[in-house]
């Protein structure tokens, strides 16, 4: 029996081999220490107090922690199961996949007007928005609303937002905005009949077992968290950083989401794998391609898809390597995801590089950590994937 035993687990880690070839055999030694050196020089230099890179290709990942996750009130030694401040990533994380969920069930069109969902959506133009131009931040509204007053509230924020007038007339201008984001969110709350954060909860996430990403983390979670900027003495912890998401209540379709390197991987993992994770179907093969393939006019020159970036001033963490195709976005906080369907590849860095305070900048090592990540593959071709952007065909809806 105990011969048989030693037989049956040579078996098992012969087969977990060739399942998964040890990271040694897919990422090059080199690159890896060069993307180690790049992040402990950041830290050493006060762009971040530390941060979590997670690198996997097709399966097979490497992942680490560095530095600190806090620095004040006491010095407190980064996790790889710290949770961040998701940011903007919230908008691809939770708003994007819970539209596209109510676009892929017949719920939401996306060349309907908003006014369709959100009927006060109206005057100065506004009529003629469509879902897909909130999608693509081609509504032509402003980036954002005003946050000096004591406002407080969700319906308040969608007040606000319906009030603003147009920048720019829909569908000719890419302008990023956090009001196109949290008005969809409102959108997939009024359409699934459910708060925002219980919908992608119960839609995304616990079927994912993404088991430490949600809104309003729990206080027995606090300790995990990295904290952020230091306000009054004391730094935002579990709360979000963002000050609109902050006046909503700590829930908005821009910002608000908190989750862990791992999680992010997972999702990140669902989407290389077409929509499919351990068996758990999120989205058809068809709803993936859609939203990450180029969205946007072709006279408007930043490429964008629904919710997620593919060439524009906002694409530096896919690096010099990955090709135009690929797929990712940032987080104000100092986080990134960049996906690379052609090599089976994505890249997550998370930190809170604006702790203790807004000086932090990761925008040049994301942008290095994305080239090292391409160049750290063994046996992929680059060059010849270089270019392949899928764009939508006429009409499409």
């Amino acid at each position: 029996m105990r011969g048989k035993f030693f037989v049956f687990a040579a078996w098992l880690l012969v087969a977990g081999c060739a399942t998964h070839p040890p990271v040694t055999k897919v990422f090059r030694a080199d690159k890896l220490a060069a993307m180690d050196a790049a992040i402990t020089n950041a830290i050493a230099e006060h762009k971040c107090p530390g941060g979590v890179l997670w690198l996997e290709h097709d399966g097979v990942a490497h992942h680490q922690a560095y530095g600190n996750r806090a620095l004040v009130p006491v010095r407190e030694a980064m996790t790889e199961d710290t949770i961040f401040d998701a940011a903007s990533l919230t908008k691809v994380v939770a708003t994007t996949p819970a539209v596209m969920l109510l676009v892929e069930r017949g719920q939401v069109k996306l060349d309907a007007p908003v006014q369709n969902y959100l009927p006060e959506f109206t005057g100065d133009g506004k009529e003629l928005v469509t879902v897909r131009e909130l999608l693509t931040h081609t509504s032509g509204l402003p980036p954002d609303i005003e946050t000096k007053s004591d406002w407080h509230g969700q319906a308040t924020a969608i007040q606000k937002a319906c009030a603003e007038k147009l920048q720019n007339k829909p569908g000719t201008v890419f302008k990023y905005s956090d009001i196109n984001f949290f008005l969809l969110g409102e959108i997939v709350q009024r359409v699934g009949q459910l708060p925002l954060e219980v919908f992608v909860q119960r839609e995304i996430f616990q079927p994912l077992k993404m088991r430490d990403t949600g809104f309003l983390p729990a206080k027995e979670k606090r300790f995990r968290i990295a904290p952020t900027e230091v306000v009054a003495g004391q730094p935002w912890r579990g709360v979000v950083h963002d000050p609109t998401a902050r006046h909503m209540g700590g829930v908005a379709g821009h910002a608000g989401l908190f989750f862990t390197a791992g999680d992010l991987a997972r999702y990140a993992r669902m989407l290389v794998n077409h929509g499919e994770l351990d068996g758990v179907r999120i989205f058809q093969p068809a709803t993936v391609k859609l939203m990450t393939s180029v969205q946007t006019p072709p006279a408007i020159s930043a490429k964008r898809g629904l919710g997620w970036d593919i060439d524009s001033p906002y694409a530096g963490p896919r690096g010099e390597i990955f090709p135009v195709g690929s797929y990712g976005h940032t987080g104000w906080t100092g986080g990134s995801l960049w996906i690379d369907p052609f090599s089976k590849t994505f890249v997550i860095f998370l930190s809170n590089r604006n702790h203790p305070t807004e000086s932090g900048v990761v925008i040049a090592l994301r942008h290095k950590l994305g080239t090292l990540a391409a160049e750290a593959l063994e046996n992929v071709d680059f060059p010849n994937a270089a270019g392949i952007v899928e764009t939508k065909k006429p009409n499409e809806k």
